[in-house]
């Protein structure tokens, strides 16, 4: 290996880390969170996380089938379901901006959505 291709590996590197990073941060600048339950590709129900609901399991009942959804502290996730595999049940909570839970025989999908995106600097001028 040559000094050129060290010298390569390391920019790749340092590239993926700062990439990382800005990925990292964008999914966690938003003032207000909400969820997203959508089925059969339309929204079912949108709920802004607030201190009302945390606790609150809400079923989704619908012709292809059952989902139980239990609301934390900013975060959610499927603790019931009448699907075989119950992925959906398996994958515990998510709680940042852009994390989802799908449930394919139902056709569920719970997002979680940000609104209002914070940002300290808008443009930059001379």
């Amino acid at each position: 290996m040559t000094k050129a291709d060290k010298i390569l590996i390391i920019v790749i590197i340092a590239i993926s880390l700062v990439s990382l990073g800005f990925i990292k941060n964008s999914a966690t600048g938003y003032k207000e969170k909400y969820i997203s339950i959508q089925v059969d590709g339309k929204e079912y129900k949108k709920i802004i996380f607030d201190k009302s609901v945390i606790g609150k399991t809400i079923p989704i009942e619908t012709e292809f089938g059952y989902n139980l959804i239990e609301i934390g502290d900013g975060e959610v996730k499927v603790i019931d379901a009448d699907c075989p595999d119950k992925l959906d049940v398996l994958q515990g909570t998510i709680s940042k901006a852009g994390e989802i839970i799908v449930c394919l025989p139902n056709k569920l999908v719970v997002e979680i959505k940000g609104a209002e995106e914070i940002r300290d600097v808008d443009y930059i001028s001379n």
